[in-house]
């Protein structure tokens, strides 16, 4: 069985990351997003220094397994930026160590909630991590709508 680890993301990481987010996007993210939404969410260029500016300041991990990055996700305030686990390593629990990890970050730094902005394909996982849609919205980027949902998860103790 291979295992998966967890380590704080290091600006090396970041043309490998935007490989990632690449690749899943347009193979993961095709059964909900036209090849037109795809290539504006994802595209071929994406300038290295201003797409991980915000991994260096805000908080960052990576899923690695065999020295492998397979997942990597982010928390900036209270925003669950990103999270995207690898085209090949889909289903294996990686995406909810990832978010497991974020939250516990989040209730280290007594956040209350944690909002995020999952796409079509995202949804249900949100879901079923205890996320609730807020609402649905629609929106334009490089002419070509998109949509995704706004989800929200307390992590206040009752």
């Amino acid at each position: 069985m291979i295992g998966y680890c967890l380590r704080q993301y290091k600006a090396e990481d970041d043309a490998e990351m935007v490989k990632l987010f690449q690749e899943t996007v347009h193979s993961v993210n095709a059964k909900d997003y036209t090849k037109e939404q795809q290539d504006v969410w994802a595209p071929k260029e994406i300038e290295l220094k201003t797409w991980c500016k915000a991994f260096k300041e805000s908080y960052t991990v990576i899923a690695e397994s065999e020295g492998k990055m397979v997942g990597f996700a982010n928390l900036d305030g209270n925003y669950f930026d990103r999270l995207f686990v690898h085209k090949d390593f889909q289903r294996l629990g990686i995406g909810a160590m990832l978010a497991e990890d974020i939250e516990s970050q989040a209730v280290k730094k007594e956040l209350t909630y944690i909002d995020v902005q999952a796409s079509i394909t995202a949804k249900p996982f949100f879901e079923r991590c205890g996320y609730k849609v807020i609402k649905k919205q629609r929106f334009k980027r490089n002419n070509i709508f998109m949509e995704n949902f706004v989800m929200k998860k307390s992590l206040r103790k009752c």
